[in-house]
């Protein structure tokens, strides 16, 4: 198992900073276009990733995904999961993150980035706690504080959300909150 985050980190941070293309996606964009030739674009995101994002904002904490690109199935999936979108189209997500941290009163010490490539790591270099998922390339492993197991678009998001919330001992309370509204709805 990957080494435990430590608490106290984990209970300064209030915002989660979600990169999209790697993390919570394989990386891989579908490209095509109907019969009509409007353009369409699929992309693979990870099923229990979803739980996870729930569960972190039960917690209380805020979730964003950033896109260093323009996406409608971006848009899609941030609206599935309740969380905003920041497309920051060339990759330049820096200056809207600190837009959006400035507007929501907190600093790069409340803020967790999960990240993959490049672009990412002015966002990665400033976080109180910087995550890098598996497939990450070298220079995101090595400026990240912790590292998931498993790859971007596999189970990355809900490996760290989980990893996060037991450090913060919120986890078993998550777990109940989520059988417990199950539960409910078979008795209905």
């Amino acid at each position: 198992m990957n080494e435990a985050l430590p608490a106290e980190t984990a209970l300064q941070i209030r915002l989660v900073i979600l990169d999209v293309d790697g993390v919570m996606t394989d990386g891989g964009i579908y490209s095509g276009a109907a019969q009509d030739g409007t353009s369409i674009e699929l992309k693979r995101f990870d099923i229990t990733d979803q739980l996870g994002v729930k569960m972190l904002v039960w917690a209380g904490i805020r979730v964003i995904m950033v896109s260093g690109r323009a996406s409608p199935a971006n848009r899609m999936r941030a609206h599935e999961l309740g969380i905003p979108l920041i497309e920051a189209p060339g990759g330049y997500k820096l200056e809207a993150v600190e837009k959006l941290q400035a507007e929501a009163n907190m600093a790069w010490i409340d803020t967790a980035c999960v990240c993959d490539d490049l672009a990412d790591l002015p966002l990665l270099r400033r976080a109180g706690l910087g995550v890098a998922v598996a497939n990450a390339v070298h220079e995101v492993r090595a400026a990240a504080h912790w590292s998931t197991r498993k790859r971007g678009g596999h189970g990355a998001v809900r490996e760290f959300a989980e990893a996060f919330l037991r450090a913060r001992g919120e986890w078993n309370a998550c777990v109940e909150r989520y059988v417990a509204e199950r539960e409910g709805a078979v008795r209905r």
